[in-house]
This record gives C-alpha cells, structure tokens and sequence, in this order.
C-alpha cells in the first residue's frame, strides 16, 4: 500500500512528535502529511536557503538558455530561485528539456508551467537520472545545470564524459539557520520527542552542530528516518544508532514512519 492510501486509513501517527527538517520553503507538504496521519509535526528547519549576491551569472545564462539542449534543476531550491528570475521577463523556451529529481521539484517547476520534465522513479538522486535513457547518448549536447553552491560534481562529470558541454551556474546559498534548539531539547527532556525525518547529509550534519551536546546524546537515540542511503551513512558516522532508510520522498518518509510507529506500543513514544 503506497503512502497516501496509509494516510486514508490509519491514524497510526497520533500523539507522536515527528521533527520535519527540511527547509522552511518546502516543509509544507510533509507536515500536512504527518498531521492528517495524526502526528504533530516539529519544524525544525536545518538549511537556510539565501539568494545569491552576485546575480549576474544567472542572468547572463538567462540571456542565452535558448542555446541549451538541457537544463538540469538540481533542487526545488534551484527551480524557485532560477525561474523567478527567468521567467519574470521571458517564457521557458520550449526547445529546452528539463530534468529534475524528485516530486517536490516537479512541483515547483509545475508552478512555472514546466510540466514535460524528465525525472527518474523509484529515486531520486543524480545516479537514479543519468540511468534515465535520454541521458545516455549526450554527444554534442549543452547542458546547463541550476543548483546551490557546492554540491556533488557526478552529474555534471558523467554527462561530460558522454559528449556533453556542461556548464553550471548557482542560483541560491546554502547556510546553517540561526536557530534555538529549546522546543527539540524539551521534548527530548520530557521523553515526548518521537522521531526524525532528516533530507540531506548536510543537514543532518547541521542538526547535529545546532543541538549541541545535550541534544546529541538523545539524538543519537532518536528514531532517525531518511530517505537515502547516502544520509544513513552519514548518521552512522555522526555515531546515531537508529537509523531507518525509506523508499524516496515525502511518501516514503510517511510510509517508513507509520511502519515503525505501528509496531511500538502507544505509551512507549519510539523509546
């Protein structure tokens, strides 16, 4: 049964304090979907997303994005932040394909009237798009990639070595927020904090920084669930000792919650 049927039927969440970390701008979706299974979700968001300073990169690709074959948005992140701009004085040229990965960023590029974007199922990550056929003969080919700073360089890499011209271009700031840890440490203190969902490796590494080391001797304790293999092992180097890998996205992350949760007993709260 796929996560959203689970979320018709059962209630198996209720009372549990559930932590969304993702960054405010797309935390809605996994909130309402914890809180409709009856959970309370906690923002705690992990990542700031900043503009960045310097604009004129972004505006200079703007100016020639018809010269493109591809365009590549590496995050929901990367689409909001690239598009306003674009989009504020010209239309998406349609003789460029877009690629994504993931259903938060399809989403987003659906608000802009993108909606025939190439993106992998099952998960959602650079290995899972460059399997995906119309990535493999790239001889001849430019490709423009829209991400944050930093990042892996796999994607854009293998797409070279398949005959691709690539270039990237950043179009938002990652940052560690300013944020007190009060509300986790309490409920942490009052035996009331449930679970984790954690997105990324470097925010996971960024929670572990902001709860600081009170926080980190329950946190290592805590029900931890994350959608990627890659941020497990990132939690196993951290020394968190339960840990939970799910199937991708949202609904994994749900579906991987109310699994757990109902086979603890109601007064137990994940301990």
């Amino acid at each position: 049964m796929n996560a959203a049927a689970m979320v018709q039927e059962t209630k198996q969440l209720s009372g549990r304090n559930i932590v969304v970390t993702r960054p405010a701008e797309q935390a809605r979706v996994l909130a309402e979907m914890i809180a409709r299974c009856g959970g309370s979700p906690v923002l705690f968001p992990v990542l700031a997303i900043h503009d960045i300073e310097d604009q004129s990169p972004l505006r200079e690709v703007a100016a020639r994005l018809e010269s493109f074959d591809l365009a590549i948005f590496i995050s929901a992140n990367a689409v909001v932040k690239a598009l306003k701009l674009i989009t504020a004085k010209h239309p998406w040229p349609r003789r460029v394909a877009v690629a994504t990965m993931g259903k938060t960023s399809e989403r987003e590029l659906a608000h802009f009237g993108i909606a025939d974007v190439i993106s992998p199922r099952g998960r959602f990550d650079s290995e899972a798009l460059l399997a995906m056929p119309q990535l493999q003969d790239m001889k001849g080919k430019k490709v423009i990639i829209f991400r944050g700073n930093g990042g892996r360089e796999l994607l854009g890499d293998t797409l070279a070595a398949r005959g691709a011209k690539v270039e990237y271009v950043e179009c938002y700031r990652r940052g560690r927020p300013s944020l007190d840890a009060a509300p986790l440490l309490k409920l942490w203190a009052r035996g009331e904090l449930d679970a984790i969902t954690a997105t990324s490796s470097e925010g996971l590494r960024n929670l572990f920084a902001m709860v600081g080391s009170l926080g980190q001797t329950w946190l290592r304790k805590t029900p931890l669930f994350v959608p990627h293999a890659r941020i497990a092992e990132e939690a196993g180097r951290l020394g968190l000792l339960r840990v939970w890998a799910t199937a991708p996205g949202d609904d994994g992350l749900v579906a991987g919650l109310i699994e757990f949760f109902s086979t603890q007993e109601p007064d137990t709260h994940g301990r």
